[in-house]
């Protein structure tokens, strides 16, 4: 079996859709259906059981309830970047976190879950994997630095496949439940069919209208690197998930507006 956290999720659902087109069902989707929306990206997905997220923590330490799990892709959290109860966040995205690696390190499962490249702040520093780069600025960012902490003293201790990603700025399908922590990509598509314009925020900091650069990434390239891992368990470590070049705002927005063939750019104040 194969369990996927957050399966219900933006990252999550995709993942097990990979999963059901390698011929992959015997899945235990994990996730808090607080906001039942999200059942539309599990209509069409193959899955052995769902269990929720409260449940599924009450059971991590049992001594039989990982029995039979090649995998764990752990991909749920608390992803709000505006959230600022930090005893929530650290409860959901660190707490949890560390229960499930050590479940998964007592049975030797491959345990691969979402970082976050917000770890490293506004990026002044650099976007390696080293401690010198790594600033968060935010709760979330916090967490995800906290738990790759975690994660580093316990790599040396174990040889158990565990894998991090610092995912960048996630785009696809299957994103629509998330409100204002959606991808800029899809507000600029839905502001496109909308309104017929893309909203982007004027410059600053010496920047022209709309030049703000991201790495954005498309959730199957995600995807795709998460399969990779689950293939070759020898390969351990926290790794940086992205395309490894920034776009500015104004080129995903054309972007988006070449595909629809109408809008028009309405820049904004910041």
């Amino acid at each position: 079996m194969i369990i996927v956290t957050g399966g219900a999720g933006f990252i999550g659902s995709n993942l097990i859709r990979a999963l059901n087109q390698r011929g992959e069902s015997n899945i235990l989707l994990v996730d808090h259906l607080v906001n039942g929306r999200k059942m539309h990206n599990m209509a069409d997905l193959d899955i052995a059981d769902y269990l929720d997220k409260a449940e599924f923590i009450e059971q991590i330490e049992s001594p039989t309830f990982l029995n039979g799990v090649r995998a764990v892709f752990h991909q749920g959290a608390c992803s709000a970047t505006t959230e600022w109860d930090g005893q929530y966040v650290m409860m959901n995205n660190y707490d949890y976190s560390k229960r499930l690696l050590h479940g998964c390190i007592a049975k030797n499962i491959a345990f691969i879950y979402a970082s976050s490249a917000s770890v490293y702040g506004n990026g002044e520093h650099g976007f390696r994997v080293d401690r010198s780069c790594e600033h968060p600025i935010n709760m979330y960012a916090y967490s995800k630095f906290q738990f790759d902490q975690y994660v580093r003293r316990v790599l040396p201790e174990t040889k158990s496949p565990i894998v991090g990603f610092r995912y960048f700025n996630v785009y696809g399908p299957r994103e629509q439940h998330k409100g204002s922590m959606s991808s800029t990509a899809f507000h600029f598509n839905r502001q496109v069919i909308e309104q017929k314009k893309a909203k982007l925020f004027e410059g600053c900091d010496g920047l022209a209208n709309g030049e703000q650069k991201r790495d954005f990434v498309y959730v199957d390239d995600v995807v795709d690197v998460n399969l990779w891992f689950l293939d070759h368990p020898e390969q351990r470590g926290i790794y940086n998930v992205g395309t490894g070049k920034a776009e500015t705002f104004n080129t995903v927005a054309k972007a988006v507006i070449d595909w629809h063939k109408e809008g028009s750019i309405e820049y904004i104040p910041f």
